[in-house]
């Protein structure tokens, strides 16, 4: 093994340790201090531990071996090493940290600022650190194992997958033993949904951030002035479509672009200096594979 691979190992490693830093703080000082089920097997773990009084580190773990071993014959070995590694410094984690952290200051930070605060945070947080951990090939393991194995095949946003498991699984603290009254319960379960909503737009923005694309049309005279700009100050390919309007019955022209998010106020400047007039639709794509884009998986 070349020094330079050793290094790329390392840093790949740190950033699972810190993701998943991340996403273990967010459980143990905003989510558990709250009574709040999340999504996943650490919301498993919680109802367990919120009825019966078995540690989440505990259940975590013991969980999220079976579900390894499917992971290891469907992902690959290098998944298994990283989903290994992430499984057992999360349980680890989940026991050292709420020794570690002081009462003080988890009440400070999380049940002081109430519980729509908490699910808030918690969730941004904990999405942000499984997106950390998604971008170097592990997973904190449960659900996210299986939005991996769903992602391999499909192009289905991990995030999606993840908050449709959550919805069940969430639904599930409406039935702890003696968790206050109903109102409670349901408040609980509101803002269990809350923590699962933030956590998967938290995880989707983290993975996708500027690979988000749109798709444009532009309607206008002037169409060749701007597919050419579109070109030569954007660098993105424009398409010009044959088109009839049904109204006038006249032939038009319409530029259709394909680009990231972050270049479409460029082509909007475009377009509103050569034709302030222009008709403009913009729509978001799920997906774009192709020459500056995403390839296709296998």
């Amino acid at each position: 093994m070349t020094v330079k691979k050793v290094l790329s190992t390392i840093k790949s490693y740190a950033i699972i340790t810190f993701g998943l830093l991340c996403y273990v703080v967010a459980w143990v000082v905003f989510v558990l201090p709250n009574n709040i089920v999340g999504g996943g097997v650490s919301g498993i773990s919680a109802v367990i531990q919120y009825s019966t009084g078995f540690p989440v580190a505990y259940s975590y773990f013991l969980i999220n071996v079976a579900l390894l071993l499917i992971a290891l014959k469907i992902l690959g070995k290098s998944f298994g090493a990283k989903t290994v590694y992430a499984v057992i410094l999360c349980s680890v984690l989940f026991k050292v940290l709420p020794l570690i952290i002081p009462q003080d200051v988890i009440n400070e930070l999380a049940i002081s600022n109430g519980r729509l605060l908490c699910a808030i945070i918690g969730g941004g947080l904990s999405g942000v650190g499984v997106a950390l951990t998604f971008t170097q090939g592990g997973s904190s393991g449960g659900t996210d194992i299986i939005a991996l194995i769903i992602n391999k095949f499909r192009s289905i946003s991990p995030g999606k997958i993840i908050v449709t498991l959550d919805i069940i699984i969430i639904a599930t603290s409406l039935l702890i033993p003696g968790d206050g009254t109903w109102g409670y319960r349901v408040a609980t379960l509101i803002y269990g949904y809350i923590l699962a909503g933030v956590f998967s737009i938290s995880l989707d923005m983290s993975l996708s951030g500027d690979k988000q694309s749109v798709q444009i049309f532009i309607f206008s005279n002037k169409y060749s002035e701007i597919a050419d700009q579109i070109i030569s100050v954007a660098h993105r390919g424009a398409t010009i479509l044959d088109a009839q309007g049904w109204y006038t019955k006249e032939d038009k022209k319409v530029i259709m672009v394909i680009t990231r998010k972050h270049d479409y106020s460029i082509i909007l400047k475009i377009v509103r200096e050569l034709d302030p007039q222009a008709f403009i639709s913009v729509g978001n794509v799920m997906g774009v594979y192709g020459s500056g884009f995403e390839k296709i998986k296998k």
